[in-house]
C-alpha cells in the first residue's frame, strides 16, 4: 500500500475537534434538536458542570456550538445550538465513522 493509499483511508475524515468522546455526546445530542439548555445536554451527555462548560468552550472555539445566555423568570439561564458548520461538521465525521465500520480488506487478506 502506497503512502496516498494510506491517507485516503477514511480515518483521515475525522474531525479532531468532535472526536473526543464528551464533544461527540454533545454534539449528537444538540444534532436533534434546534436547542437545548445547559442542564438538559448535561444530564443526557451524564457529565458535571465543568466539564460540559470546558467542552463546550472547544466546541464553540471552532465555531460549531452557540451559546445564548438569558434568564427565565429571575433564574439564570444557558441555551447551547449547533451552528450551521457544526451540523455539516457533525455529519461529515458520521459519514467518516460509517465508512471505516464498512471498511473491509480485500479478498487476499485471508491468504495464508
Amino acid at each position: 500500500m502506497s503512502d496516498d493509499d494510506a491517507r485516503e483511508h477514511p480515518r483521515h475524515r475525522l474531525d479532531d475537534v468532535i472526536h473526543a468522546p464528551v464533544r461527540f455526546s454533545i454534539v449528537a445530542a444538540l444534532a436533534s434538536v434546534d436547542e437545548a439548555v445547559f442542564g438538559v445536554v448535561r444530564d443526557a451527555v451524564g457529565v458535571s458542570d465543568s466539564v460540559l462548560s470546558k467542552q463546550v468552550s472547544a466546541l464553540e472555539g471552532a465555531g460549531y456550538v452557540k451559546v445564548r445566555k438569558g434568564a427565565v423568570g429571575r433564574r439564570p439561564r444557558t441555551w447551547l445550538r449547533l451552528t450551521p458548520k457544526g451540523r455539516r461538521a457533525f455529519r461529515a465525521h458520521l459519514d467518516a465513522l460509517r465508512d471505516i465500520a464498512a471498511t473491509g480488506l480485500d479478498d487476499g487478506a485471508t491468504e495464508e
